[in-house]
């Protein structure tokens, strides 16, 4: 009866200890409390040298891990060859980067609270996000006590519209991509359009711009939905529904791979005619899910990175390569461009803590970016923050990228 008893209270006891390990698991942490943080190494440094921590909030994991992956190999790069440069002096105290990362899934809510552990973890003077909703989601409280500045890797203009006065858009804005990507659709297939884009935000805004113009140009929208790439992954019924209307174009994107199996899946029930690929999706990126660019034969999209020629894509390319195996997208480019325009601002500012102040310099911070590290030649900020690049577009036809004129 006593070894009962003993058996029992030794049971129960290690009960006791796997419960407080499950509690104090950090990875048991409700989803409101901020992603995992990601690999990465605090630079070396050497005596007298000082740290800057950087943040990062993005998807690195779920159906958008991809995009969000190739968007921190940018900042990675730029971090990595500043601090093996010697880092950077700001009146006379030298400083190398720390860029701290962490999980959002792709999910506004997740990003605010990434936020508010990297400021209160790493003290990040600013913190960078590749998806509009996870914008908006710091822009509630990036201007309150705990200031910091957003570097915004999104093309929806309402970030930069909305007032706040420590947010830098990245690439440049899609309105301008509205008149170019309609006339061209118009001209070549007709003017049916069904729509077929992500359900993120940024999906959602893109159509509420881009529906009213195609209609304001005489065409007509015969199917108007979205996919919730989080959660379908089969798109038959989806896109059997919007081939019913018959429409002359399908406006799809998001993620590069899933906006392709939907326009492969697209083809695969008949569908003959062309795609409006919102800015997000690459086509090199998309050709790596079909092996070739036949299936998005009338597709107009966006100039993949691989085939610009500003001062610097060359040699970022081939950096890129050498380090990840791969090609670079234009997420990866730009934010590469946006790390050193930032270090150049703190520079120009004279400090590393000030968001107001790095904001103030990010003119003087893009005027002093070397050619060489211009994967993209941004020459100017706007007062509103959205930094300006020449507007470049590309279409599919027959299985070849092809650039189209763009009035600028």
């Amino acid at each position: 009866m006593k070894m009962i008893r003993v058996s029992a209270f030794l049971l129960m006891l290690s009960f006791l200890f796997v419960l407080a390990g499950c509690i104090d698991n950090p990875s048991n942490q409700a989803a409101g409390d901020g992603g995992t943080e990601s690999e990465s190494e605090a630079p070396e440094t050497a005596e007298g040298e000082e740290v800057v921590n950087i943040g990062y909030s993005g998807p690195l994991s779920g159906p958008a891990a991809y995009y969000g992956e190739r968007t921190l190999n940018g900042l990675k790069l730029a971090v990595k060859e500043i601090n093996n440069n010697g880092g950077f002096d700001v009146d006379g105290q030298t400083y190398k980067l720390n860029l701290v990362s962490l999980d959002d899934k792709y999910l506004p809510n997740e990003t605010a609270a990434n936020a508010k552990r990297l400021l209160q973890e790493n003290d990040t003077p600013i913190i960078f996000t590749p998806h509009s909703g996870g914008v908006k989601a710091m822009q509630v409280f990036n201007e309150q006590q705990d200031k910091f500045l957003i570097g915004a890797y999104t093309s929806e203009p309402a970030v930069t519209e909305a007032g706040n006065k420590l947010t830098v858009r990245i690439p440049p804005s899609y309105d301008g991509y509205i008149e170019p990507f309609t006339s061209y659709e118009m001209e070549h297939f007709g003017k049916k359009i069904a729509a077929l884009p992500t359900s993120s935000q940024y999906g959602k805004d893109w159509t509420e711009t881009l529906m009213p113009y195609w209609k304001e140009q005489g065409g007509e929208v015969v199917y108007n939905s979205s996919i919730d790439f989080s959660k379908d992954t089969d798109f038959f019924t989806l896109v059997t529904n919007a081939l019913k209307k018959n429409p002359d174009v399908l406006f799809i994107g998001g993620p590069s791979e899933p906006t392709a199996k939907v326009a492969d899946q697209a083809r695969q029930l008949g569908f003959e005619g062309g795609f409006i690929v919102m800015d997000q999706a690459k086509l090199d990126e998309m050709k790596t899910v079909t092996g070739d660019l036949k299936t998005f034969n009338g597709a107009v999209g966006v100039t993949p990175l691989i085939y610009s020629d500003y001062p610097g894509t060359e040699e970022f390319i081939k950096k890129y390569k050498e380090e990840y195996g791969e090609e670079p997208g234009s997420e990866a480019g730009y934010n590469y461009v946006a790390m050193y325009a930032f270090m150049e601002a703190m520079k120009a500012a004279g400090t590393v803590e000030d968001p107001e102040a790095i904001r103030a310099h990010v003119q003087d911070g893009l005027d002093a970016i070397p050619e060489e590290k211009q994967v993209y030649t941004i020459k100017k900020v706007t007062d509103e923050g959205g930094l300006i690049t020449g507007l470049r577009i590309v279409a599919v036809e027959d299985g070849e990228i092809v650039s189209i004129d763009v009035e600028q």
